[in-house]
Parts: C-alpha cells; sequence; structure tokens
C-alpha cells in the first residue's frame, strides 16, 4: 500500500444480489482458521487485537436496501459491509461479502489507493432488475403468458408492471457508481485530484433468482436451457463498459457455486455453463475472467444443512398431518411435537456436528450457508483474477508484514 495520493486512485465495482450483499457472520471466522490452508487468510481479516482489519489503504461505498428504502453506507473498509437486512444503516453490520477479502488483497497487492464502489440487492434477476439496456425490453414467452392466462391476470397489466421494473437496478448501479466518480474526495478521503483514477474492475456475483425461475428460463434439465442468460450477461458487460465509458474494463464474474462441486444436477451444471460462457467470447478474451465459487463450497457444512433440511421436513409434516408420518391423525400436543422433534434432531445431528454447525455457518444454502471461509475464499479469488486482468502480481497467502 502506497502513501495515500502518490498514485491514481483504483476504483472496483461490485454488484450483484444477495450472495453479492452477503450474508455470512463475522461470528464464523473462527472456523477460516480450523483449516491450514486457510489459516493465513483469516490472519489478514483479523488484528493482533482479535478484531475485523480496518484497511489503512482501501475503501468503499455501498448502496442497499429493501424496495425504495436505499441507503449508501462507507468509509475505510473493514468487516461488516455484507447484507444490512435491519441493520443500523450509519454504521458497518455483522455480516460479510467477498468485498472483505477482495478490498484486503487488492490493498495489499497494490501501491496505489483502493475504493470499492458495491451496489447489491437480495432477490434480483439478470432478465429483469438487472437487464442491460442493450438488451432491449422484457418478453413474455408464449408459456408465460399461456399461465398469466390461466391465473386470471391482464397479460397487458403485468407487461407494463414488467416494463416498470426491468432494468431498475441497473440503472440504479450506473447512478451510484457516476455520483461516487463525482465526489471521489467524499467517498475516499486518499484521493488526489492532481493524480486522478482508474476504474479498475467490475465483479458480477448474481444469478439465483433466474437460475430458480421456470417461467423465463422453461427448458428444465436441458443443456441450453440458461442460453439467454449468457446472452443477457455478454450485454450486461458491453453495456456497463459503455455506460461507463471503460471499453476494457476487467470484468470478473463469480459463476453459480452453491451445493458445490458435489451437485451435479443438469440444472446446475447448465448454469454454471451459461455464467462462464461470455469469458470465453473472442471479444472478452483476456479482459473477462468467470471464477468457479463451487470449490469454495463447504462440503462438511453442507451434509450438516442436509440433515438441517430433514428436520424442517419433518417440522413441516408433524405440521400438515402428513399420513405417513407421526401426527397423521391431527392429534399430537405442541409439547408432543416439541419432544418428538428434539428427539428426530438428536439422533440425526450429533453434538459435534452441532458445534461445528455453530461455528462455521449461519445461513441458508441459497446464501453459501452464510459461511465466512466460503466468502473469504470467494473475495480472495475475485481479486486474483482482477489483478491477472491488470498485469499485476497478487500478493502472498500468508499474514501481511
Amino acid at each position: 500500500m502506497a502513501a495515500p495520493g502518490s498514485k491514481p486512485l483504483k476504483i472496483f465495482i461490485l454488484a450483484g444480489q444477495s450472495n453479492m450483499e452477503g450474508h455470512a457472520m463475522i461470528s464464523t471466522f473462527d472456523y477460516i482458521g480450523d483449516d491450514p490452508a486457510t489459516a493465513p487468510l483469516l490472519g489478514k481479516m483479523r488484528g493482533p487485537d482479535g478484531r475485523p482489519t480496518l484497511c489503512r489503504g482501501a475503501w468503499i461505498s455501498y448502496l442497499t436496501g429493501a424496495g425504495e428504502k436505499n441507503f449508501t453506507l462507507g468509509g475505510p473498509l473493514t468487516a461488516g459491509y455484507g447484507a444490512m437486512n435491519g441493520r443500523d444503516s450509519k454504521q458497518p453490520g455483522e455480516k460479510i461479502g467477498p468485498e472483505f477479502t477482495f478490498g484486503l488483497t487488492m490493498d495489499e497487492a497494490l501501491d496505489e489507493p483502493v475504493l470499492l464502489i458495491k451496489t447489491a440487492w437480495g432477490g434480483k434477476s439478470l432478465h429483469t432488475d438487472f437487464r442491460p439496456p442493450g438488451a432491449g425490453p422484457f418478453e413474455f414467452n408464449e408459456a408465460h403468458l399461456e399461465n398469466l392466462r390461466k391465473q386470471g391476470r391482464d397479460p397487458g397489466m403485468e407487461m407494463e408492471e414488467k416494463r416498470k421494473a426491468t432494468g431498475h437496478y441497473y440503472r440504479m448501479m450506473i447512478d451510484h457508481v457516476r455520483q461516487v466518480l463525482g465526489d471521489l474526495k467524499n467517498a475516499c478521503p486518499a484521493y488526489d485530484p492532481s493524480q486522478g483514477h482508474e476504474l479498475a474492475g467490475f465483479v458480477w456475483l448474481q444469478g439465483f433468482n433466474d437460475m430458480v425461475d421456470g417461467q423465463v428460463y422453461p427448458k428444465r434439465n436441458q443443456p441450453d436451457r440458461f442460453d439467454l442468460y449468457s446472452v443477457l450477461l455478454e450485454q450486461f458487460i458491453r453495456d456497463v463498459r459503455k455506460d461507463l465509458a471503460a471499453p476494457k474494463l476487467p470484468f470478473v464474474i463469480g459463476v453459480m457455486g452453491v451445493g458445490g462441486l458435489n451437485d451435479k444436477s443438469p440444472d446446475m451444471l447448465s448454469f454454471r455453463r451459461a455464467m462462464a460462457a461470455p469469458a470465453s467470447l473472442p471479444e472478452f478474451r483476456g479482459n473477462v475472467a468467470a471464477v468457479q465459487t463451487a470449490p469454495f463450497w463447504s462440503d462438511e457444512l453442507g451434509a450438516i444443512d442436509a440433515k438441517r433440511d430433514k428436520i424442517r421436513q419433518m417440522r413441516f409434516f408433524l405440521e400438515s398431518r402428513h399420513k405417513d408420518h407421526a401426527n397423521a391423525d391431527g392429534k399430537m400436543s405442541e409439547d408432543d411435537k416439541k419432544a418428538y422433534l428434539a428427539k428426530f434432531e438428536a439422533d440425526l445431528i450429533s453434538p459435534a456436528e452441532a458445534a461445528l454447525w455453530k461455528r462455521g455457518a449461519s445461513n441458508a444454502g441459497y446464501h453459501y450457508l452464510g459461511c465466512a471461509k466460503t466468502f473469504a475464499l470467494m473475495g480472495r479469488h475475485f481479486a486474483e483474477a482482477a489483478l491477472v486482468m491488470m498485469g499485476r502480481q497478487a500478493p502472498a497467502a500468508g499474514r501481511p508484514q
């Protein structure tokens, strides 16, 4: 890290939906240290006092929120710039996404001061919410229209609502970036106008809402089911570069990895291929990189989550009086149901597994189990991919000096 103002400010944009927000609780940091391979990374994430590192050369401006209730949070980069659901909008919260280790890596690797501009909202699609302008208007396919008719809904009204929603979060993302660029000193006190700034990279982590949308992508279990996503993402990259006047802006795609490498379902594999596809286009060669996130999934926590899912199913069966389960006649008292579930859980999940879950996980599978180790590895590898495209060297994995 150089002295503030000595070289042009390097600016990186991070955008996407809930996993870019980040749902890994800081309380799961200890789990990172359990693995000798990632313990050095934890050493970067914590200071000698055991508290999350406060970067000396990296800052963040983070636009997030719910619905129209958006807010911007910023300051020197540290842990806490993850999902902010219900949190105080004036200070960092209790979660991280990939931004923390991304910024830590850039801070260490670059002589220049670093600014992250992060825009992320949960539950957003590329086909509608982040739809790039060059993709044109959203178009309902025939299966979608037929489903609307079956539900007694007016296709015309639905199209109008879709028109209003299309590209809304793309525009907010671009507007926020432009706003920050227009007042860089406010977002980054280290900024020296005489030294200037450079848009140095863009990271995209999104996809879940598209992957589970059976109407926009109706060809279930087919290899080409998500080809449209590839087309939209290609246009997204072109439009971001055009709108920010950065024609060769290095672009990192964080490829969907929930479920890990063991999830070989046709739709998951199809979606991962579709997400990674733009990086192989001739026009993007050398300036777009696809980083697979499946290797960062925790298999041991995933195995426990599978058992937890069985407990959730049993709870549903007891409440719904399922004919094949203990409360088929609906006569179990609330106390009996609680006792039944407690024994079912105790037989299924050992005390050691329960302790491991508490140490390493803090959310659902679609949020990578809220595992800080997973998000830390994502951020590190996203930064390394961006540095390669910038022609820079990634720092070693050990504790910084």
